[in-house]
């Protein structure tokens, strides 16, 4: 085999050939799959450490990755190349790579396993994120690594009414909606994404669509499987003990179990649960049988927690009773609370059973944008909502970090509000969203959307429609599918779906779906769509009632904002060299200035003064004169008819010799000299072309009412039939003209 060879199949979906190849790079690597659609190419790589003692728990890591040089970019960073901590956008690619691949290796794996995505060439036109799936997926399969894949990825768009597999940036840029899906043979198994308020219907449809059109990701993987894939590692799952367990479980049933797991306080149920483990433990260690082994005792937590995830499902599917003892439909008790924080623009506590958030709204001016460097060049963000879980939210003591959980809950919840946001130009500010988790009993994440909402409309952002969000869950038994509303944290954990869905009562604007189980099929997935949105339509009541609209006026401590409109021919001089004018305006004012070469200014203030004062500034280079007001300018040129003072930035007029002095003035430079301050008075505006009197200022100090028609230029006389004149006659008699009403001769007007 040459150094080169490989394995390549495609396959056509959305009416694009993307092609998948093994076997030209990373041969060391357990699975390395080379994936290409267009111009935009990715490797993806699988590895496996296997571990003497493997953990007991699946140490699955995911990365993904975009190198510059794929876009003929070089890092705007300081150290100029990729830094080592992944951006957001990268780390919930990783996210929507991991979700979908996880739940296919075998229960009990232990063995390290990592998966490396790294987008290598970048058209602008097809996504990377969306390939990589898939490509993780087929390096998987074709590794020696246990794992019951295929499955595919793909990005579902509707542009125009006609829905769009894997549209390229400009079809995007037209859809209302942006979805990733991840399927199987058989289901879809993996759901992330935004829309523009769509229904619950069009959303099945538009799944049901995709998943048949993905198919042929599938073949193609099967294909490489056979001409590439290798031997599977023979994994044997670790065997229980039935006798123990059946031991275990009859011992902890006696002790109180189930009353422990009906009581429906989290942290009474967990010091519950808690007393009947330390019982267990104390009725083991008496008995002969197990006092002396150490394995027995280090299985209890373990067959304790197999036995309450029994005993909780059991319990949904036959009595439709949860732990909590609410009914499978029933929304947690609600309460709000806007405006807690007296200095925040806007703030709202949103408390949904155990489930607590204070979500925070800030508003700021454009220079808050967020940049970000990405493969299509520097973008910016105006809009941001970032979710805080710190570890007393339940009770917990670790190190304090920003987790993937955390960028990907908080990257939900602001596609859900998105959808519902004024445009920049009806509300230019800069809006960042702060929801900080207190208490969680589950559903954090719809807890950050419904407090976040809240907290924008009390700080008086004008959005479209309230948005609220709920977490739907699953038991699945058999083939009888029981849906959960409004789901606990435990019921998270014991349950087989994860499916959070957010909007307004009039659709759908962000969606996430997880499962445990091999699929879901799409009846099951439209009655919890439609659970979900009779939970939602309960919770926007709620909401109402705690904050019927907007609040009609920003909070006092908000940006005050403001924008003037300059001749654009002025922008340099509100700049000044060096940026020296606008440096000057913001110290002085502590303003920000948004200035656009279309001559738009915004101004950013934090008081009414402030904004005032950086107004006047600005508005300081782009003044108009007034007819008969006085002005005290400076001499910038000395003409023989004249001189020409600068009354205002960049805006000069003439002060003919006649309006220099109330005395016959026989040359320029005897009044007006170069540099020198005068006071004069607009006497005339003809289009951009000023006159101006020394004069008329003179004799308004001497008590002389100054009248527009005193400096007036005379009317033209008509000549009368058979009036005729010598040349030098009229010469002079022009002449006499210009001395006695300050006029000046033609030839000299062409030249000022």
């Amino acid at each position: 085999m040459g150094l080169l060879d490989s394995k390549k199949v495609s396959a056509t979906v959305g009416g694009k050939e993307i092609i998948l190849e093994t076997g030209r790079v990373a041969r060391q690597a357990n699975g390395a799959i080379w994936v290409q659609c267009g111009g935009t190419v990715a490797l993806v790589t699988v590895c496996e450490a296997v571990l003497e003692t493997p953990k007991d728990f699946f140490p699955l890591t995911v990365e993904y990755a975009e190198r510059m040089y794929a876009a003929g970019r070089i890092p705007g960073n300081f150290f100029r190349r990729e830094i080592g901590r992944p951006s957001d956008h990268e780390t919930l690619v990783a996210r929507l790579i991991d979700r979908p691949i996880r739940p296919l290796f075998p229960k009990g794996y232990g063995n390290e396993v990592q998966v490396l995505a790294t987008v290598i060439s970048a058209d602008g036109v097809n996504d990377p994120d969306v390939l990589c799936i898939t490509a993780a997926s087929a390096a998987t399969c074709i590794s020696s690594i246990p794992f019951a894949g295929p499955v595919a990825g793909a990005r579902l768009g509707r542009v125009d009414g006609q829905f769009v597999l894997n549209p390229t940036s400009e079809e995007l840029a037209r859809s209302d909606m942006d979805i990733v899906l991840a399927a199987s043979r058989d289901a879809v198994v993996m759901v992330e994404g935004e829309a523009k308020l769509i229904s619950e219907q069009d959303f099945i449809d538009g799944l049901n669509w995709a998943h048949k059109a993905i198919q042929p990701l599938i073949d193609a993987q099967e294909e490489l499987i056979r001409l590439a894939g290798k031997e599977k590692a023979v994994f044997v799952p670790k065997q229980d003990d039935p006798e123990l367990f059946a031991y275990v479980e009859d011992l902890a049933v006696r002790s109180g179990m189930e009353d422990a797991l009906r009581t429906s306080d989290k942290l009474l149920r967990k010091d519950a649960r808690k007393a009947v483990k330390d019982k267990v433990k104390a009725l083991m260690a008496e008995d002969e049988r197990y006092a002396g082994d150490p394995a027995a005792q280090a299985a209890i937590g373990e067959v304790l927690e197999h036995l309450e995830k029994k005993l909780v499902r059991q319990r949904v599917v036959k009595e439709g009773t949860r732990i909590d003892g609410r009914d499978t439909k029933t929304v947690r008790p609600i309460e709000i609370e806007p405006s807690v924080l007296p200095r925040a623009h806007g703030s709202a506590i949103f408390a949904r059973g155990e489930t607590k958030t204070i979500a925070v709204t800030t508003l700021g001016s454009t220079s808050d944008e967020q940049k970000v460097d990405t493969l299509s060049g520097d973008e910016s963000k105006r809009f941001m909502l970032h979710y805080n879980f710190p570890p007393f939210t339940v009770g917990e003591v670790k190190s304090v970090r920003i987790s993937r959980r955390e960028i990907g809950h908080g990257h939900l919840a602001e596609r859900a509000l998105k959808a519902v946001l004024p445009d920049g130009e009806s509300f230019p500010y800069t809006i960042r969203v702060v929801s900080d988790t207190v208490e969680s009993n589950g559903s954090s994440s719809m807890a950050a959307v419904c407090g976040g909402c809240l907290s924008l409309m009390d700080a008086g952002v004008p959005i479209s429609a309230p948005v609220a969000g709920v977490a739907m869950g699953l038991i699945k038994d058999g083939d009888v599918y029981t849906v959960l509303t409004d789901i606990l944290g435990d019921e998270d954990a014991l349950g087989d779906m994860d499916f959070k869905i957010a909007g307004t009562a009039d659709g759908i604007s962000a969606i996430q779906m997880d499962i445990k189980i091999n699929g879901l099929p799409t009846e099951v997935m439209a009655r919890a769509l439609e659970q979900a949105r009779v939970a939602r339509l309960h919770i926007l009541d709620v909401m109402a009632k705690a904050l019927p609209a907007v609040r009609s006026e920003l909070s006092p401590y908000a940006p005050q904002h403001e924008e003037v409109f300059v001749n654009p021919e002025i922008i340099r001089m509100i700049i000044g060299p060096g940026g020296k004018n606008i440096k000057s305006i913001t110290s002085a004012t502590g303003a920000s200035i948004d200035i656009e070469d279309s001559g738009r200014i915004t101004i950013f203030a934090t008081s009414k003064e402030s904004m005032q004062a950086a107004k006047e500034m600005v508005l300081y280079y782009d003044q108009h004169a007034e007819l008969g007001k006085n002005y005290n300018g400076k001499v910038k040129r000395i003409l023989e008819i004249g001189a020409i003072v600068e009354i205002l930035p960049n805006l000069e007029a003439l002060v003919h010799i006649s309006q220099l002095d109330t005395n016959r003035v026989e040359k320029t430079e005897d009044v007006a000299h170069l540099g020198e301050d005068m006071t004069v008075k607009v006497i005339e505006i003809n289009g951009d072309r000023i006159r101006a009197s020394r004069k008329a200022v003179i004799l308004e100090a001497q008590g002389v009412e100054w009248k527009p028609e005193d400096t007036a230029r005379p009317a033209r006389r008509e000549p009368r039939d058979g009036d005729r004149r010598e040349r030098g006659d009229r010469g002079e008699r022009r002449g006499d003209r210009r001395d006695s009403h300050g006029d000046r001769p033609r030839r000299e007007r062409r030249e000022d």
